[in-house]
């Protein structure tokens, strides 16, 4: 077998269509638009905002200013780092929200308690919180210290 013996399958390559190429050819005179009318005519099709007397799809949407909109169920985490917390708590005590608050270090009280692993931990703590990083929790647990995720 040689290059020049390569062929597709039967039946994998169709020819296209060639329209307006006169009557023998099957497609010729209005080449398959049929005569009159919108779908008759170049560059038919409108525009996307245009939909045949319905209310447009863009008007039918909600108005909303911007780029996108806010997630209505988005959870905003009180980030509280290690290094923080070695400056603010001894050794053996417990890291609540609650004295967390104490200290001064979360913005909103309502919100979940996040620890992030910025800093090095030189303190044993017992923390207790909604969400510790990976790097923060082998931090605490290097340093000797516990960690328990509130749910």
């Amino acid at each position: 077998m040689k290059l020049h013996d390569l062929v597709p399958n039967v039946g994998s390559k169709k020819n296209r269509k060639r329209v307006g190429r006169g009557i023998s050819a099957g497609q010729g005179k209005t080449a398959g638009r049929g005569t009159k009318g919108q779908g008759s005519r170049s560059g038919e099709g409108g525009h996307a905002y245009r939909q045949g007397g319905n209310l447009p799809f863009f008007r039918r949407l909600p108005f909303m200013r911007g780029e996108g909109f806010t997630p209505p169920n988005q959870v905003f985490y009180n980030e509280v780092n290690l290094d923080q917390l070695s400056q603010f708590f001894k050794a053996d005590s417990d890291v609540t929200p609650e004295a967390l608050e104490n200290a001064h270090l979360l913005r909103d009280m309502r919100n979940p308690v996040v620890v992030l692993g910025r800093g090095e931990m030189t303190v044993a703590l017992k923390v207790r919180v909604h969400r510790v990083s990976a790097g923060a929790k082998a931090k605490i647990e290097k340093a000797g210290g516990t960690v328990e995720l509130i749910a």
